[in-house]
């Protein structure tokens, strides 16, 4: 695999290809071993969400295996007051099955300060029940309000909706977080399938005896800063996407991308929750 690791804050790396859980649970015992074949490609970060309903099942799925996984869970807005975001990982400890989880965000704004949420985040961080904390589907301005809180420096990532139809982030949200060192996690990186028919999709896929859907992830995980986050409910789905790490994109290819799916050229409002 030739794509280099992301590094987060605290040391800790990362595959850039990782493994979503959103509306998994249909059909458990194939999820399950898609997510342990993952684990064995090195895909070895689990996204889910106490939202999803699917900790229980990743939970399972890294039982025999959980000092390889990476495994990263959200707390519900609702849930997120001082108080609430404590009981709310206690609960998604106890469904994973584990002491730690080793990122923790908040899914998306509610109506709690960010300061009772960031205070209980870097509580659980110091109890050693999460090992590192982060936001999900915040823009520029509220990541820098996050940052501006006592210890809200040490926020470690934000997870945000991005692929070729969404690239509004490309604007000012990456290279801010570039600038912080702060990783972007890329939540439905293949456009939830709409993509994979387009003709410049299929052109770059020939050229490099690729799947459309591969050419689209090796395109979110092109900089070092961005992890891809696809759902994969089989081993043939996930062997597929793992296939999109050694996939190198060149100028011309980039250029093409360009043409079809051109890159914003002013502020646009964040999509997502």
């Amino acid at each position: 695999m030739e794509k280099q690791l992301v590094t987060f804050r605290s040391g800790q790396q990362a595959c850039p290809l990782g493994q979503g859980t959103y509306q998994m649970g249909r059909r458990r015992s194939e999820e399950i071993q898609a997510l342990r074949r993952g684990i064995e490609l090195g895909l070895t970060l689990i996204d889910t969400a106490e939202m999803y309903g699917t900790e229980d099942l990743v939970g399972e799925a890294v039982h025999d295996c959980r000092e390889k996984a990476f495994i990263v869970s959200k707390v519900l807005p609702s849930n997120a007051s001082y108080e609430g975001t404590k009981r709310a990982c206690e609960r998604s400890l106890r469904r994973l099955g584990t002491d730690y989880i080793d990122l923790y965000l908040l899914h998306w704004i509610g109506c709690y300060p960010f300061s009772d949420t960031v205070r209980a985040l870097v509580e659980l961080q110091q109890e050693g029940k999460i090992r590192q904390w982060g936001m999900s589907n915040l823009d520029v301005a509220d990541m820098e309000h996050v940052l501006s809180l006592p210890h809200g420096e040490e926020c470690a990532a934000n997870q945000v909706l991005y692929n070729l139809k969404d690239r509004g982030i490309e604007y000012d949200l990456i290279p801010w977080s570039e600038q912080h060192d702060i990783p972007v996690m890329a939540y439905t990186p293949l456009g939830e399938g709409r993509l994979c028919h387009h003709k410049a999709l299929r052109g770059i896929a020939y050229r490099h005896n690729a799947t459309p859907s591969q050419i689209m992830l090796a395109w979110v995980m092109r900089t070092r800063h961005v992890i891809a986050i696809p759902k994969a409910s089989s081993v043939v789905h996930v062997e597929e996407n793992a296939r999109s790490l050694d996939i190198c994109l060149t100028e011309e290819d980039l250029r093409d991308i360009d043409k079809a799916f051109p890159a914003p050229t002013h502020k646009v409002h964040l999509a997502g929750w």
